[in-house]
C-alpha cells in the first residue's frame, strides 16, 4: 500500500506515506482544495518535488513492480500514466513547473513515463507492457494547455518500444464520473499509435460496438458497468438488462459491498 501511495504524486496524503513523509510529485504545489473528487474539505497534503536521483530510483521501482509481477504469475502489466498521479503530472503542464531535463519542453515533461515504458519493457517484455493515458482530463488539478499535441506526441513516441497496447480515457470524461461531449477525438492518437488502442470513458454496449466498427478502436474499456456487472460480457451478447451501479460504494474500505455483491444474471433471473 505504501509503495502504492508513492506512486499516486501529490494527490498522496502524508498519512500514508512511510514515516509520515510528504507524498511525491514533479512539483512542491498542492492540489487545489476544491479538486476532491469526492468533495472532501480535508486540505491536500503538500508535496515535495522530487530530486533527479530520486526520479531514476523510482523509474527502477516501476522496473522491479513489473519483475515482481510476473513472477507472480501475471501475464503483463500495465503503467499507470493517466488520472492526474504521479507519472501524469510530469506530463502535465499545469503541474509540471520543473525546469530541469523532466520539465518545460513537452519531450522533457514526456521524459518521466517514456522511460518508464523503456525500463519495465526492457525488464519484461515489450508484449507484456501497456500503458494508459488521459491527455484530456484534468482530474486532480492535472491538465495541460495543449491536450491534443500531447497525447499524439505520447501516441508516436511509445512506438519506439512496441508495447503491447495503448489504453487512453476519452476526451469527454475532462471531470470525474460524467461525460461532457467536447468534440475532440482520440483518432489522432489511434492512428498515431501502432500497436493494439483502447478506448474508455462511460461507453456502454451500442457505443463500443460503435467505435470498433467505425475503427476508432481496437478494444474498448468498461469500469462502471463491469464492477456492476460480474458477467457483462454476457449480458452484452444477450443485449440483456444491466445491474445499475452505486457510485456511494466506490473507492469503498467494505470488501464486499460495491465489489463482489452485485447478482449475476442467472440469480436475477
Amino acid at each position: 500500500m505504501q509503495e502504492e501511495k508513492r506512486k499516486m504524486g501529490e494527490e498522496a496524503d502524508d498519512g500514508f506515506q512511510p514515516n509520515g513523509s510528504s507524498p511525491i510529485s514533479c512539483t512542491d504545489q498542492p492540489i487545489k482544495l476544491e479538486s476532491h473528487f469526492d468533495g472532501s474539505d480535508d486540505a491536500y497534503s503538500p508535496p515535495r518535488r522530487l530530486t533527479i536521483e530520486e526520479i531514476s530510483e523510482l523509474i527502477n521501482d516501476f522496473r522491479i513492480a513489473a519483475r515482481n509481477a510476473i513472477e507472480a504469475g501475471f501475464d503483463g502489466v500495465e503503467i499507470h500514466g493517466a488520472n492526474g498521479y504521479l507519472v501524469d503530472q510530469f506530463m502535465k503542464d499545469g503541474v509540471n513547473d520543473r525546469t530541469d531535463e523532466y520539465g518545460g519542453s513537452l519531450e522533457n515533461r514526456c521524459r518521466f513515463p517514456l522511460e518508464i515504458v523503456e525500463a519495465v519493457a526492457d525488464e519484461i517484455g515489450a508484449d507484456r507492457v501497456g500503458i494508459r493515458l488521459s491527455p484530456f482530463t484534468d482530474y486532480n488539478d492535472s491538465r495541460d494547455s495543449n491536450p491534443e499535441m500531447l497525447g499524439l506526441y505520447m501516441a508516436e513516441a511509445l512506438n519506439k518500444y512496441n508495447i503491447l497496447y495503448c489504453h487512453v480515457v476519452e476526451p469527454r470524461m475532462v471531470t470525474q464520473f460524467d461525460k461532457h461531449e467536447t468534440g475532440k477525438s482520440l483518432l489522432p492518437m489511434r492512428n498515431a499509435f501502432k500497436g493494439t488502442f483502447i478506448v474508455a470513458g462511460g461507453y456502454d454496449r451500442e457505443e463500443g460496438n460503435r467505435v470498433i466498427s467505425e475503427g476508432g478502436a481496437d478494444l474498448v474499456a468498461y469500469g462502471r458497468l463491469f464492477l456492476s456487472n460480474p458477467d457483462l460480457p454476457r449480458r452484452f451478447e444477450l443485449n440483456s438488462v444491466l445491474n445499475k451501479y452505486d457510485r456511494s460504494t466506490f473507492y469503498s474500505f467494505d470488501p464486499i459491498v460495491g465489489y463482489t455483491d452485485y447478482p449475476f444474471l442467472d440469480e436475477n433471473a
